[in-house]
Protein backbone atom coordinates (compact mmCIF):
# COMPACT_ATOMS: atom_id res chain seq x y z
CA UNK A 1 0.00 0.00 0.00
CA UNK A 2 2.92 2.64 0.89
CA UNK A 3 4.32 1.69 -2.52
CA UNK A 4 1.14 2.52 -4.49
CA UNK A 5 0.64 5.64 -2.57
CA UNK A 6 4.48 6.70 -3.43
CA UNK A 7 4.23 5.65 -6.70
CA UNK A 8 0.41 7.92 -6.85
CA UNK A 9 2.25 10.45 -4.85
CA UNK A 10 5.32 10.84 -7.69
CA UNK A 11 3.17 10.69 -11.11
CA UNK A 12 0.62 13.20 -9.84
CA UNK A 13 3.73 15.84 -9.00
CA UNK A 14 5.17 14.81 -12.49
CA UNK A 15 2.18 15.88 -14.12
CA UNK A 16 1.61 18.47 -12.29
CA UNK A 17 5.39 19.81 -12.98
CA UNK A 18 4.72 19.16 -16.65
CA UNK A 19 1.58 21.28 -16.54
CA UNK A 20 3.29 24.42 -14.95
CA UNK A 21 5.80 24.27 -18.17
CA UNK A 22 3.66 23.55 -20.65
CA UNK A 23 0.74 25.83 -19.27
CA UNK A 24 2.76 28.80 -19.37
CA UNK A 25 2.09 29.08 -23.25
CA UNK A 26 -0.37 26.70 -23.44
CA UNK A 27 1.64 24.20 -25.53
CA UNK A 28 4.92 21.68 -24.72
CA UNK A 29 8.44 23.05 -25.42
CA UNK A 30 9.97 19.83 -26.43
CA UNK A 31 11.92 20.04 -29.12
CA UNK A 32 10.87 23.43 -29.78
CA UNK A 33 9.10 22.39 -32.55
CA UNK A 34 7.55 25.65 -34.32
CA UNK A 35 6.44 26.63 -37.77
CA UNK A 36 8.90 29.61 -37.80
CA UNK A 37 12.26 29.71 -36.79
CA UNK A 38 13.89 32.96 -36.63
CA UNK A 39 17.66 32.94 -37.94
CA UNK A 40 19.24 36.00 -36.59
CA UNK A 41 22.38 36.10 -38.44
CA UNK A 42 23.35 39.28 -39.65
CA UNK A 43 23.66 41.89 -37.05
CA UNK A 44 21.18 44.28 -38.01
CA UNK A 45 18.64 45.48 -35.23
CA UNK A 46 15.78 47.48 -35.20
CA UNK A 47 16.98 51.00 -35.07
CA UNK A 48 13.95 52.35 -32.80
CA UNK A 49 14.31 49.89 -30.61
CA UNK A 50 18.03 50.15 -29.95
CA UNK A 51 17.69 53.67 -29.56
CA UNK A 52 15.22 52.85 -26.60
CA UNK A 53 17.44 50.25 -25.02
CA UNK A 54 20.66 52.99 -25.18
CA UNK A 55 18.81 55.45 -23.51
CA UNK A 56 19.78 57.02 -20.71
CA UNK A 57 22.82 53.84 -20.56
CA UNK A 58 26.22 55.27 -20.22
CA UNK A 59 29.98 53.80 -19.72
CA UNK A 60 28.77 50.34 -21.11
CA UNK A 61 29.86 47.87 -23.77
CA UNK A 62 26.86 46.66 -26.22
CA UNK A 63 27.31 42.80 -27.17
CA UNK A 64 24.49 42.80 -30.39
CA UNK A 65 24.00 38.82 -30.45
CA UNK A 66 22.53 36.92 -33.75
CA UNK A 67 20.77 33.81 -32.27
CA UNK A 68 19.30 31.17 -34.32
CA UNK A 69 16.54 28.74 -32.58
CA UNK A 70 14.67 31.63 -30.38
CA UNK A 71 11.09 30.52 -31.07
CA UNK A 72 9.15 31.39 -28.56
CA UNK A 73 8.94 33.34 -25.37
CA UNK A 74 10.31 30.65 -23.39
CA UNK A 75 13.24 31.03 -24.82
CA UNK A 76 13.68 34.22 -25.12
CA UNK A 77 13.06 34.36 -20.83
CA UNK A 78 15.52 31.90 -20.48
CA UNK A 79 18.33 33.74 -22.16
CA UNK A 80 17.40 36.74 -20.50
CA UNK A 81 17.15 35.01 -16.99
CA UNK A 82 20.60 33.24 -17.49
CA UNK A 83 22.05 36.93 -18.60
CA UNK A 84 20.79 38.93 -15.74
CA UNK A 85 22.53 36.61 -13.41
CA UNK A 86 26.06 38.16 -14.33
CA UNK A 87 26.55 41.33 -11.95
CA UNK A 88 28.05 42.72 -15.05
CA UNK A 89 24.63 42.90 -17.26
CA UNK A 90 23.10 46.06 -16.95
CA UNK A 91 20.58 46.04 -19.40
CA UNK A 92 19.07 42.92 -21.83
CA UNK A 93 16.79 42.87 -24.78
CA UNK A 94 15.81 39.97 -26.52
CA UNK A 95 14.38 40.68 -29.54
CA UNK A 96 12.19 37.09 -30.68
CA UNK A 97 11.18 38.33 -33.87
CA UNK A 98 14.18 39.20 -35.35
CA UNK A 99 16.63 36.85 -33.45
CA UNK A 100 18.73 39.40 -31.77
CA UNK A 101 19.69 40.09 -28.14
CA UNK A 102 21.62 43.16 -27.43
CA UNK A 103 22.86 43.06 -23.84
CA UNK A 104 24.78 46.50 -22.11
CA UNK A 105 27.89 45.10 -19.98
CA UNK A 106 30.01 46.90 -17.36
CA UNK A 107 32.63 48.90 -18.98
CA UNK A 108 35.20 46.56 -16.71
CA UNK A 109 33.55 43.52 -18.21
CA UNK A 110 35.32 41.68 -20.67
CA UNK A 111 32.99 40.68 -23.13
CA UNK A 112 34.14 37.30 -24.79
CA UNK A 113 32.24 35.33 -27.63
CA UNK A 114 33.28 31.96 -25.92
CA UNK A 115 31.40 33.03 -22.92
CA UNK A 116 28.33 34.94 -24.55
CA UNK A 117 28.17 31.48 -26.60
CA UNK A 118 27.94 29.23 -23.70
CA UNK A 119 25.27 30.98 -22.28
CA UNK A 120 23.19 31.18 -25.52
CA UNK A 121 23.75 27.18 -25.57
CA UNK A 122 22.87 26.32 -22.35
CA UNK A 123 19.52 27.69 -23.26
CA UNK A 124 19.20 25.68 -26.22
CA UNK A 125 20.18 28.07 -29.15
CA UNK A 126 22.95 28.97 -31.23
CA UNK A 127 24.99 31.78 -31.64
CA UNK A 128 25.78 32.81 -35.03
CA UNK A 129 27.23 36.27 -34.77
CA UNK A 130 28.64 38.73 -32.50
CA UNK A 131 29.40 42.71 -32.62
CA UNK A 132 30.82 44.78 -29.60
CA UNK A 133 30.01 48.77 -29.38
CA UNK A 134 31.07 51.36 -26.86
CA UNK A 135 28.72 53.76 -25.44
Amino acid sequence: MKKLLLITLFSSSLIAAENDHSGMHGHSHEGHLHETMVDGKGLDVNPERFDMFVKELSNVNIAIVSVKGMVCDFCARGISKTFLKDKNVKKIDVDLDNGKVVIAFSKSKEITYSEIEKKILSNGQNMSDLQILEI
